[in-house]
């Protein structure tokens, strides 16, 4: 029998919620008589989340365990696990119980019924406003620049076709825009569904402010990526053609406005001697560097090849 559901589980220091957390999925797995699997996926852990995980697979043979050598974050978890799921729809959750397993079958039978890629959206949240507000103001600008209309690009609680995972390359801090890296790559039908969002029981936030921050830096460079990765030429031989031209530009007419005074017998400076003539040369230096790194990584480009950005220790219940 295939698998019909594989959840994915980054864990990083979450030792008291894993027992509660696989208790919970199992229990809602056999309630609605799935097939699944469980990938737990331990982030460089510096408690005894490996340990836990460990013994839960010896009475749990639905659970499975990736260990990685250190903490890689969080893209590169879910990236390690989508590359080892083998379920029809694959569903990703936080580990900290703020996820409820219980939304697993309505998820489920949205991908099922036809959709690429389900994104759950905390309506309600049992988070602080210094948390709440910025969200708000985060996916109000992801939804204008990425043109997905989501309201919650940051919940951890989403659903994917097994095709869809297999398909895109998550890295760096990618994971809030899988939506996006789906659609892209050619998975254009996303949904969203209103989630419950528990308070915390167990532990703290892994997450500061800083990450809204770093989420907009994520978002200018996945959208450079996908519009330049596979032709750099376009943006640094644009701008440096541009830089280029422009510095030809005034250093000719510099040279002419010298010839043109000397003719009609005026007193005119050197050209060297001119800000502007230096101006012009830091330009056209400026534009060749820019043509050369266009064309290096138009090179490195077409030589490209994919390699993981993780080390994995151990593995546990894998097959292949």
């Amino acid at each position: 029998m295939s698998t019909q559901i594989s959840v994915v589980v980054p864990v990083f220091n979450e030792e008291e919620s894993l027992p509660e957390l696989t208790h919970w999925i199992s229990r809602v797995m056999n309630a609605h008589g799935f097939s699944y699997e469980v990938i737990l996926i331990n982030d460089g852990s510096t408690d005894k989340s490996w340990e836990i995980i460990q013994n839960l697979s010896e009475s749990n043979s639905h659970l499975k365990g990736l260990n990685f050598t250190r903490n890689y974050g969080k893209s590169a978890a879910l990236d390690a696990g989508f590359k080892k799921a083998v379920g029809e729809v694959v569903i990703t959750m936080d580990a900290d119980l703020q996820d409820s397993p219980d939304e697993i079958p309505g998820l489920y039978a949205m991908i099922t019924g036809g959709l690429d890629v389900v994104s759950g959206w905390k309506k309600e949240r049992h988070d602080p406003i210094s948390k709440t507000i910025p969200s708000k103001f985060f996916n109000g600008v992801t939804r204008w620049i990425s043109g997905i209309q989501l309201h919650d690009f940051n919940c951890g609680l989403k659903a994917y076709r097994n095709k869809v995972v297999k398909n895109i390359h998550v890295y760096g801090e990618m994971h809030r825009y899988i939506p996006l890296l789906a659609k892209w790559n050619g998975f254009p039908k996303i949904g969203e569904k209103v989630v419950l969002h528990q308070a915390r029981k167990y532990g703290y936030s892994k997450f500061g402010l800083e990450r809204f921050l770093n989420g907009f830096l994520d978002l200018i460079s996945v959208s450079f990526v996908h519009r330049y990765k596979k032709k750099p030429m376009h943006f640094f031989g644009l701008l440096g053609t541009l830089s280029f031209l422009t510095g030809f530009i005034i250093t000719f007419w510099l040279i002419l406005e010298k010839i043109y005074g000397l003719s009609q017998g005026f007193k005119v400076r050197e050209v060297v001697d001119q800000p502007l003539f230096f101006l012009a040369l830091v330009a056209i230096i400026i534009g060749v560097q820019l043509f050369v790194t266009g064309f290096i990584a138009e090179l490195m480009t077409s030589n490209q090849a994919k390699e993981a950005e993780y080390k994995i220790d151990e593995e546990i219940n894998f097959d292949f």
